[in-house]
């Protein structure tokens, strides 16, 4: 019995630290980790950055959003290279500055600075920031001329981005358009999106052109819009010019 005891008083410790790296070693492997994993969350915890959980699920919804835009844009090209779309070509824009435009026709028309010698044929689609600015309708050595979306000449084939459905707009000498749809109960809201329809012989499709700011559904023979265009037409100084076939 006094051996029994001499032993345990010199071996006591180093007894103890084994069966406790056994029943470590034991709880380690029947929870696969877990215990030690929270132990460690809950004592780093306090190093951790303060980031709101409200912001980390609105940055992951972003990305989400972002992931499906760029995989609904290959399969838009994948389908308009199917089907043989291919009225604008990517590489042949060419930017010209706007060189005249007159007082009592600033909505009208305006000038812009390339011409023949530049490749520039008249029926040429032009754009700005925004979107949709008009086609070139005349075109001499060094200089174009372009119709304006907000000419009351000019009618263009269009699309609320939403819902689909289409109609014909009309330029008011403002920095507005009419409307005037095909449907006589469209599904159209304030605040939609218009872009150019692919049912356009003037215009490739998918060029923004506007956004919904009032609707007449009462108006006779057709639904009326009045679409809020997104290019700043009263201020162009720069515009890019698109080759187009018409009618493709």
């Amino acid at each position: 019995m006094e051996s029994i005891r001499s032993w345990w008083e010199r071996y006591s410790v180093q007894t103890g630290v084994v069966a406790l790296g056994v029943g470590v070693a034991w709880l380690i492997r029947q929870t696969q980790g877990v215990a030690i994993m929270e132990t460690y969350h809950l004592l780093s915890r306090p190093f951790h950055a303060s980031i709101p959980k409200q912001e980390l699920i609105q940055d992951a919804q972003v990305r989400e959003l972002r992931y499906r835009l760029t995989e609904l844009e290959i399969q838009n090209q994948g389908l308009k290279d199917l089907i043989g779309i291919k009225r604008v070509t990517k590489g042949s824009e060419v930017w010209a500055a706007v060189i005249g435009r007159g007082a009592d026709s600033w909505w009208n028309q305006l000038l812009v600075s390339k011409g023949q010698n530049d490749g520039i044929k008249a029926g040429a689609v032009v754009v700005a920031s925004g979107g949709l600015v008009g086609r070139v309708t005349h075109v001499s050595p060094n200089s174009s001329q372009v119709l304006l979306i907000s000419d009351p000449h000019s009618q263009v084939g269009v699309v609320v981005s939403r819902s689909r459905f289409s109609g014909m707009l009309k330029g008011q000498n403002q920095n507005t358009a009419t409307l005037e749809f095909f449907e006589r109960d469209p599904d159209v809201k304030v605040g939609d999106i218009v872009l150019t329809s692919q049912f356009s012989t003037l215009f490739p499709e998918g060029i923004p052109v506007g956004r919904v700011k009032s609707i007449n559904l009462d108006k006779q023979p057709a639904p009326e819009a009045i679409v809020e265009f997104s290019t700043p037409l009263g201020l162009l100084e720069y515009v890019k010019v698109y080759p187009f076939l018409e009618g493709s």
